[in-house]
């Protein structure tokens, strides 16, 4: 009990050291969504999606836009009501899902593995996680209630305990009602259920709750919205999908890819995982895919960018080909758990990893790290379930080299939430060097791009450039990052032209298409991130001017 109570210390200790110095970072990607919506709430608090919004160069209403439900936005309202909008308020209040989550991994690495805390450490310390839980988005959230409700389950199922049932069905709920994704419990804890009780019983009444629950939400969102929600984003990302026409092939390597990208601890420790003879194998493998992606002879579809990163097809090959062994591991690691151990508890892993990596590669609008997040908790309970038993039969135990893998892994993680927190600032640096540009300028300002450039931007009356109607009129002022100047402004409208350039100094980042990286979507690289030379952030101020030219 007493190192029970020290190693909640210790993870709470070290979730604080992790995330702590960065609860000043500018809102980033979708933040944005999460806060209009919040902010909705904290006026109409039984109409969450009922305004519009211009995301993508023309506005439409918030329930066609948005492609999550509306419970975090609950919490960021009623956390926002008590201290504040700022950056630093909100992340700070998003630290309690993310401790949340830490001792939920914790918790439920016990009744699979005598390392619970080497699993809690292994959930933590990856770029998943610590990334993701310096959002304010749903997806830090979401895995806690995950974690929660699975919990529950188990320590309910035998000897059934209603409570326990009850409390988890309602996690499952509550999950389900943060991001779509967490309805596939029911599919989960069904199958877990009956493998492990070998018959339907009471258990699977409890079941019903979410389903009902978010059967109803459907009907609420057509008769309010006009759409039922759930389908509605199914649909969107079928037809994304579709639309990118990228392989089998080149969507499982990429996913690969992301998975071991997101657990390095996999990687790290896979010196003490596996035998020499099958990491070389699994390195051969893995470099003939990297080399295959990075020089473009396995297509990858229509992406939203250039394929920029192969004039680097050195730099991204061997980064990919270190991604897709560690992403081997893990999916190595579910299957032979289950072929050794044949129960229950192996088939939950396994479902979990692998169902998780469908959905992310096969199922989801693209592939991204924040769909491959709920897997790493049972990542982390593979590699201390795997080395749990090394302890008692391998001579390549040795304490030392776990516990330098595991620092490898999260100074990594930690270094790149840093370059992911000066990427996100460099948005607000720049609407700010804007706004100070402009103040005293006669005009409206214009602006092109989303993220954090747009709440920033939209924060000091700048306003959203429509598609059929741009900016035209003399004195007007059109901002864009570079890579979104969708259209190019001829000579004789343009005053003026500035170009506002912010270093970016980490060596590695979480997006850029010219080193592959698409941490939040792989339309922008086959890589969740990347280390190397990062160019700085550009940004075009146009000042309209009148016509000169016939």
């Amino acid at each position: 009990m007493k190192n029970r109570r020290l190693h909640y210390l210790l993870l709470t200790l070290a979730v604080l050291a992790c995330l702590l110095p960065f609860s000043g970072k500018a809102f980033n990607v979708d933040d944005t969504l999460f806060i209009y919506v919040a902010r909705q709430i904290a006026q109409h608090p039984l109409d969450p999606f009922g305004f519009k919004i211009n995301w993508f160069l023309d506005a439409i209403p918030m329930a066609y836009e948005t492609r999550n439900p509306p419970f975090a936005s609950y919490y960021i309202a009623a956390a926002a009501s008590l201290l504040g909008w700022s950056e630093r308020a909100l992340h700070l209040a998003f630290l309690l899902p993310a401790l949340a989550a830490v001792w939920g991994a914790y918790r439920l690495a016990q009744r699979f593995t005598n390392l619970p805390l080497l699993a809690a450490a292994a959930t933590l310390l990856t770029p998943a996680f610590l990334v993701t839980a310096n959002s304010v988005t749903c997806d830090t959230m979401m895995l806690a209630l995950w974690l929660w409700a699975i919990i529950f389950w188990i320590e309910g199922l035998e000897p059934e305990k209603p409570r326990y049932l009850a409390a988890s069905a309602l996690l499952i709920t509550l999950c389900a009602l943060t991001k779509y994704f967490g309805a596939s419990l029911v599919l989960l804890l069904g199958a877990y259920s009956f493998a492990r009780r070998r018959r339907l019983r009471s258990w699977g009444w409890y079941l019903l709750l979410p389903i009902l629950v978010l059967t109803g939400y459907q009907h609420w969102t057509k008769a309010v919205y006009g759409l039922r929600m759930i389908t509605f984003a199914a649909h969107l990302a079928s037809g994304v999908r579709q639309a990118t026409h990228a392989s089998t092939l080149a969507k499982t390597l990429v996913d690969l890819s992301f998975v071991g990208g997101c657990t390095l601890p996999a990687l790290t420790l896979a010196p003490l995982l596996w035998p020499r003879r099958k990491i070389l194998a699994g390195f051969v493998v893995s470099a003939v895919a990297g080399f295959f992606i990075s020089t473009g002879r396995i297509g990858l579809g229509q992406m939203l960018w250039p394929f920029d990163f192969y004039s680097h097809w050195f730099l991204v090959g061997i980064q990919l080909t270190l991604f897709i062994c560690a992403g081997f591991s893990v999916m190595a690691l579910a299957a032979a758990d289950t072929w050794k151990r044949k129960d229950a508890d192996s088939l939950l892993l396994l479902l979990w990893v692998f169902g998780t990596f469908i959905f992310t590669g096969f199922l989801n609008w693209t592939v991204n790290v924040r769909s491959v997040l709920p897997l790493i908790p049972a990542a982390g309970i593979l590699l201390a379930r795997r080395m749990d038993a090394l302890r008692v039969t391998s001579m390549r135990w040795r304490p030392a080299m776990l516990a330098i893998s595991l620092a490898l892994a999260g100074a990594v993680s930690v270094w790149l939430t840093w370059a992911d927190t000066e990427l996100a600032n460099s948005a607000r640096t720049a609407a700010t060097l804007i706004e100070q540009k402009t103040r005293n300028q006669p005009g409206q300002v214009w602006f092109l791009g989303h993220w954090g450039f747009q709440y920033y931007m939209e924060s000091f009356g700048a306003r959203a450039v429509v598609v059929n109607d741009p900016p035209h009129r003399p004195g007007d002022f059109l901002a864009a990052p570079d890579y979104r100047l969708l259209f190019e402004t001829r000579p004789e409208f343009v005053a003026s032209r500035e170009v506002i350039q912010i270093p970016m100094r980490l060596g590695i980042t979480t997006i850029r298409s010219e080193l592959g990286t698409g941490f939040y979507s792989s339309d922008f690289g086959p890589l969740p991130f990347a280390i190397g030379p990062v160019p700085p952030e550009r940004y075009e101020l146009i000042r309209l001017g009148p016509k000169t030219g016939p």
